[in-house]
C-alpha cells in the first residue's frame, strides 16, 4: 500500500483513474483522455499534465519507461490497492479507526436504490462466508 506521503492529491487521482482506464499512456494521450473526460469543465495544458506526471513519478505513484522518445507513464499501483489505502487513511483520520463508522456514514448519505441493493448483497455474501 501506499505510504502516507504518496497519497494522491485530488489533479493526481484524475490522472491515475485516467491510467488505469487507458493503461500505459504518453503525455499527450493522458493529457487528451483528461480533457476528453471532462468536456464542460475548463481544460488542463499539455505542460500541467507533464509537471504532474512528473511529480508522481518522484513520488513512485507511476513507472515511467523512458526507452522510446516519447516516455511512457503508468500506475505503480492497481486501482484496488490506491483504494484500499486511501480508505484506510480515511478511516484512521476521519472515524477515529471504525470502520463500522465510515459504512453507516456512506450507508445513511446513500440514496440510490441500486446502490443500496449492491451493499445488501455485499453484507448478504460477507456473512454465508463468515457461516461456511
Amino acid at each position: 500500500m501506499a505510504s502516507p506521503n504518496r497519497k494522491p492529491t485530488e489533479a493526481e487521482l484524475s490522472l491515475l483513474t485516467i491510467l488505469w482506464e487507458i493503461g500505459p499512456a504518453t503525455v499527450r494521450q493522458v493529457h487528451q483522455a483528461h480533457n476528453d473526460a471532462l468536456p464542460d469543465q475548463q481544460h488542463i495544458g499539455y505542460t500541467t499534465v507533464l509537471k504532474i506526471l512528473q511529480i508522481m513519478h518522484e513520488k513512485n505513484l507511476v513507472v515511467r519507461d523512458e526507452r522510446q522518445r516519447a516516455h511512457i507513464y503508468a500506475p505503480s499501483e492497481s486501482a484496488v490497492q490506491t483504494q484500499s489505502s486511501l480508505v484506510t487513511d480515511l478511516v484512521q483520520k476521519a472515524f477515529n479507526g471504525s470502520l463500522s463508522q465510515l459504512v453507516m456514514r456512506a450507508i445513511g448519505n446513500s440514496t440510490n436504490a441500486n446502490e443500496i441493493s449492491d451493499i445488501r448483497t455485499m453484507l448478504d455474501e460477507l456473512e454465508q462466508r463468515e457461516t461456511v
